[in-house]
């Protein structure tokens, strides 16, 4: 065994200040930027088959259906409302309405006899003469071009002007900068200029779809059943090759809205970025179906989505990160706080929100320590009173989980009232506690402890209340006391170790170097004995962790690179090879709530700067996944390598909605999948996280789909997943 005493060594303040040049960290200036969150509305009748969807320059919102005319009815973030007939015109009922759009940001309709609006005080009625008519658009003056399946009619009021056959006439643009109209057919797009009334081939292929103009005019947009191609209107050439990386290369709608080319697909839409790449928007986070059948422009400069199940109207709100933290704030405190807890909304219906509860969990004690932290920073840069009290609050469920159990210093991993075991989770682990009314669970882990003492040792650094100093003390005494005691096991109420909490050198060092529990461990335990010696000064503390460091390698454990971690050969005991089948996405997390303590409590500058190797080792393995919260506490080291765009970059892309729906990512065809390995990388570059499920800290941040688990049957808390990196970073 190694001997690592020179570990202890302390360096001379001028050797400090003669090589050690702090580099300046980046910074990140507030600024408002566009937040997209969706409010949808399903059909009041179920069997009603919408086509199309337009609005005006009022913000009225028309959709049309196999039934009628739909209006909206309701609606908010996060509180559907519904489409229901629209009665606004009683007697436009009588119309066999068969398309309709905005047309001088006003509502025009097409029926099997007329082009016509409720607008200009209902002057326009231009009848078309064509019976089967299903495309038709506005041009110069109340100039309407309109087509059935193979022919073109030129209208003007009650005349004909001009009438020609055509292919199969899928849709009809108005080119206003050229003043002529584009139609395309399903192999070729023409143009027709109404003052030489003649129809020209520009260009011709195959599998056409749907197309719409750049936003300069000079190109249009293409899609197919095989992706998109972009076709020089002047030169009627195709430029570059057709975009087949994309999410959905089925292809049916083409909108530009405000400014962007939106895609409409079977399997949901997508807009495309200025950097090339796409902003895709599946499952009912945004849209209540993924057939998309129409897109259109919406209010407030929102974009509308038609599915076959209703509208998803994509709204863009310019929010500052701080507005967002208030924003998800209020959602923790109105939806997910139980009995002090962090905790989860479950049992919800199809996303409403009122339907759910407040649902216990395996980690009640480690989510709340998170929550917790989070609150804590927010007090340290804001000395906000709310966040104080919320700090508060939840320190109280912390202490009643040490409460609460009949052995000292041991916590709680949740407890609840008493008579209701059987609908708890895991109810083969809950006791009866001695307190009246009260049940406790039992058999707490090592995730539980580490949230625990990166809580506690937070508080007693950063809030300025007496109490809750000496409160978050005791409890790191408390706790650390029962780990030594009991010669480093947390040891449970029938006198055995729990399954997890062990940092015992017999259990740590049993597993081969290759296994990630060894060296999550012995970094974990460091942390906490570093943590428990700053704020108590106990020496028990630092002389358990320098026998653990210099003894029994545990130094050598924490420090050993991240690359060696692998999974354990066969014959290596199968509690080995259990723990080291994949990464663990769950040791990321506990490596990190570990090195608040493990740097920041160092026991001399010396370990401080191993230290600071052994967590940029870690950071640069997970840099691919872009995770917000360990972008942000690897900075805590002074490095001013941190990927701090990325860390911004997860704060702005996560959704507002934090409802556990279903979503799909593994058809896509825009992404560069990678073959099965050890770290469960599915994808060479991660997808945002508005794009991907609602995921914890401890999951895989490469996770592509969520399908049946119950379709919105949750809300997840904002506390631990976004509050905590904001306010600490």
């Amino acid at each position: 065994m190694k001997n690592y005493s020179f570990i202890r060594a302390w360096i001379l303040p001028v050797l400090l200040i003669s090589f050690h040049l702090k580099a300046q960290k980046p910074v990140y200036r507030d600024v408002p930027f566009l937040q997209d969150f969706s409010v949808k509305y399903y059909p009041d009748k179920k069997g009603s088959s919408l086509s199309h969807i337009a609005s005006d320059r009022n913000g009225v919102i028309k959709v049309l259906s196999s039934d009628g005319l739909l209006h909206l009815r309701d609606g908010a973030f996060l509180h559907p409302g519904t489409l229901v007939p629209d009665e606004t015109y009683r007697f436009q009922k009588d119309k066999k309405t068969v398309s309709l759009q905005r047309y001088q940001d006003q509502l025009v309709y097409l029926s099997d006899q007329y082009v016509y609006s409720n607008a200009w005080a209902g002057k326009l009625l231009s009848a078309h003469q064509l019976p089967g008519a299903r495309h038709f658009a506005g041009g110069k003056d109340f100039l309407f071009l309109v087509a059935d399946s193979g022919t073109l009619h030129l209208v003007k009021g009650d005349q004909v002007l001009w009438k020609t056959p055509a292919g199969q006439v899928r849709e009809i643009r108005y080119h206003k900068k050229n003043d002529v109209f584009y139609v395309l057919s399903d192999h070729d797009l023409y143009v027709l200029s109404p003052a030489s009334k003649s129809l020209k081939k520009v260009f011709g292929g195959s599998s056409f779809r749907s197309f719409d103009f750049s936003e300069d005019g000079a190109s249009a947009y293409v899609g197919t059943s095989g992706g998109y191609l972009v076709v020089d209107l002047a030169k009627g050439t195709q430029i570059g090759k057709t975009h087949t990386r994309v999410p959905v290369s089925d292809i049916t709608l083409v909108r530009n809205i405000h400014g962007r080319i939106w895609f409409g697909t079977g399997n949901g839409a997508y807009a495309l970025r200025a950097d090339g790449k796409y902003d895709y928007y599946n499952g009912e986070r945004w849209l209540p179906g993924n057939e998309v059948v129409d897109i259109a422009e919406g209010p407030d400069r929102s974009v509308l989505v038609l599915t076959g199940n209703g509208l998803g109207q994509i709204m863009f709100k310019s929010m500052t990160l701080a507005d967002k933290a208030a924003f998800f704030d209020k959602q923790v405190r109105e939806r997910h706080i139980r009995v002090g807890f962090n905790s989860t909304l479950s049992g919800m219906k199809h996303g409403d929100l009122s339907t759910g509860y407040l649902s216990d969990s395996d980690n009640d004690g480690l989510w709340t320590s998170m929550y917790l932290s989070g609150e804590i920073f927010r007090y340290a840069v804001t000395r906000s009173k709310e966040a104080l009290q919320n700090c508060r609050e939840s320190l109280e469920a912390m202490e009643r989980l040490y409460d609460i159990t009949p052995v000292d210093g041991f916590p709680a991993r949740s407890f609840e009232r008493s008579g209701h075991i059987g609908q708890l989770a895991d109810p083969e682990r809950w006791q009866h506690a001695s307190a009246k009314d009260w049940d406790w669970k039992s058999t707490t882990s090592s995730d539980e402890v580490i949230g625990h003492i990166f809580a506690f040792g937070a508080m007693a650094e950063l809030v300025d209340d007496p109490d809750l100093k000496k409160r978050s003390v005791a409890l790191i005494d408390t706790l650390m006391s029962h780990i030594l005691r009991h010669d480093m096991y947390l040891v449970d109420f029938d006198g055995k170790p729990t399954q997890w909490g062990r940092w015992n050198p017999e259990y740590v060092n049993s597993f081969p170097v290759i296994v990630g529990d060894r060296k999550l461990n012995s970094s974990n335990i460091v942390a906490m004995l570093q943590t428990a010696y700053h704020f108590t000064k106990k020496e028990k503390y630092r002389k358990k962790a320098f026998e653990l460091m210099d003894k029994h390698g545990y130094f050598e454990n924490l420090m050993r690179p991240m690359k060696i971690i692998g999974s354990a050969p066969q014959g290596t005991g199968d509690l080995s090879e259990l723990l080291s089948d994949g990464w663990n996405h769950s040791d990321d997390e506990m490596y990190y709530m570990g090195y608040w303590g493990l740097y920041r409590y160092a026991f001399n500058d010396t370990l401080k700067r191993q230290y600071k190797k052994a967590i940029i080792d870690h950071w640069e393995a997970e840099r691919p996944e872009k995770e917000g919260l360990w972008n942000i506490m690897t900075a805590l080291t002074g490095t001013p390598d941190f990927d701090l765009n990325e860390a911004i970059w997860y704060l702005k892309e996560h959704p507002l909605d934090l409802i556990e729906w279903n979503i799909s990512n593994s058809h896509r065809e825009d992404i560069e999948k990678l073959a099965p390995n050890f770290r469960k990388q599915t994808t060479k570059e991660v997808l945002p996280p508005d794009e991907r499920p609602v995921q914890r800290h401890n999951a895989n941040m490469f996770s592509l789909d969520r399908n049946g688990k119950g379709n919105g049957n949750g809300e997840k808390s904002a506390g631990d997943i976004w509050l905590l990196p904001y306010w600490m970073g």
